[in-house]
């Protein structure tokens, strides 16, 4: 049954004896109460949503300038990295110039210069092999990695290149004493151990440094980790053993795993 009730509402204008009447059914009033309340709500809704969103909004232009901060940073310490790896490499050659790597108290020789003088030919005598016999022993890779050049491949390559995987570790071929830990423009960085009795190893284009000099190394260790620093198109390992200066096949007294 439909509710006929009617709402009366009289006004009197203040100083007017006319008065106004209005009326209005309690059903439409219900109604306009309803679309009151509803809207209501969804104004606080949508306010609600959206002073999140100006917030997060609000901190954009901060995070853009933190960001470009971080880049900024990022470039310098690249460019800082750059100019310190310029700087270990002209020590080193400072070093080498005025002799501090030369020979050391107990009268074991430090390698020669990079490439071998024409008088140093690839020398492979008995006598060699006796020397080293016992002292070159390890695989100087953790894995075998694959032989891409011998020393047998020309007179200015007193070594073995062997290709591994960058990062894989570099081993002692023997226990003895590092000479040199550092870095050159051919060999990149590179690690010389002096095994005693006229004996060295050489292990170049090494992507990292694990031992420095004067420290004692046992036979296996790790020394560095497989890089293309120096003169080097890919990831390898250059290995040398030289008797006296002179270098001779590392091949010869070791062999791949």
């Amino acid at each position: 049954m439909a509710d006929d009730r009617r709402l009366t509402v009289i006004v009197v204008p203040h100083g007017d004896l006319e008065t106004r009447t209005y009326e209005i059914s309690y059903g439409r009033l219900r109604f306009y109460l309803l679309l009151f309340t509803t809207v209501a709500v969804a104004v606080a809704l949508v306010l609600a949503l959206w002073f999140p969103i100006a917030a997060q909004a609000g901190r954009v232009p901060a995070l853009v300038r933190e960001n470009e901060r971080l880049h900024a940073e990022r470039a310098q310490v690249t460019e800082l990295a750059r100019t310190l790896a310029e700087v270990e490499a002209q020590y080193e050659r400072v070093r080498q110039l005025l002799g501090a790597d030369t020979p050391s108290g107990d009268g074991q020789p430090i390698l020669p210069p990079l490439r071998p003088r024409p008088d140093t030919a690839t020398t492979d005598t008995g006598d060699d092999a006796a020397m080293i016999d016992g002292v070159i022993q390890e695989w100087p890779l953790e894995a075998r990695g694959f032989i891409t050049r011998r020393v047998s491949d020309g007179a200015d390559h007193p070594g073995v290149d062997i290709a591994a995987s960058r990062g894989s570790l570099i081993r002692a071929a023997g226990h003895g004493v590092v000479r040199i830990a550092g870095i050159d423009d051919v060999y990149g960085y590179y690690v010389v151990i002096d095994h005693g009795g006229g004996v060295q190893s050489l292990y170049g284009h090494a992507d990292t440094l694990l031992v420095s000099a004067g420290a004692s190394v046992a036979s296996g260790q790790p020394l560095a980790r497989v890089g293309t620093s120096g003169r080097s198109s890919a990831p390898h390992l250059h290995f040398e053993v030289r008797i006296d200066g002179k270098p001779v096949d590392p091949l010869r007294f070791v062999a791949a795993p």
